[in-house]
């Protein structure tokens, strides 16, 4: 058993991808949206940015630290339910609508995001889309998210308790090694 942890790929996640759509989804739309010296500006895209990062670092340290792995994933999920409110709140705040199973383009936008995680797919509808589509599509990809890393956490979880972590681990790999240095050294002296 080896002591680290192989680093998992960040950028070929699903919602590591879902999350930089919203870091810049999340970066226009404030700054077409809201007017200059909000607070809200700022709020808004340290929340983008903070999910997303959070991610790649939770990945990262999660080469040695599986508890920090998790405690930084959930520190991106809470960084995304944090932009969601803000969503939610401009919607409601300027009387506009929360799409729902029965707003006419609520299938079709879960659809598309559900089928696309890059940023390419959805930067050509960025100067298409009014504030009320792009905080619909925030929401829907804040949802996304979400629910993915929830399962992720969950085998992450899972992974914890099967194979414990890095102290563990460490035991393990050095007993092995003393062992199979006395097996060897019990092989030798009886040849």
């Amino acid at each position: 058993m080896g002591v680290l942890r192989k680093q998992s790929n960040w950028e070929s996640l699903y919602f590591y991808q879902k999350s930089q759509v919203l870091y810049q989804l999340t970066f226009i739309f404030v700054q077409r949206y809201l007017k200059r010296g909000d607070r809200t500006i700022d709020q808004m895209v340290q929340a983008a940015r903070s999910g997303k990062q959070n991610i790649v670092e939770g990945s990262a340290v999660g080469v040695t630290s599986m508890e920090m792995e998790i405690k930084l994933m959930n520190v991106a999920r809470s960084s995304i339910k944090e932009l969601k409110e803000d969503y939610e709140d401009y919607l409601v705040s300027r009387q506009l609508r929360l799409w729902q199973k029965n707003h006419p383009r609520y299938d079709k936008m879960i659809d598309f995001c559900k089928q696309h995680n890059k940023l390419e797919d959805y930067q050509p509808y960025f100067d298409k889309w009014d504030d009320e589509t792009m905080a619909n599509v925030a929401l829907s990809l804040c949802h996304f998210v979400d629910r993915m890393m929830t399962n992720y956490e969950q085998r992450l979880e899972k992974t914890f308790v099967e194979e414990g972590g890095i102290k563990e681990r460490m035991t393990a790999a050095r007993v092995g090694y003393r062992t199979n240095q006395k097996d060897e050294i019990s092989r030798l002296q009886t040849t």
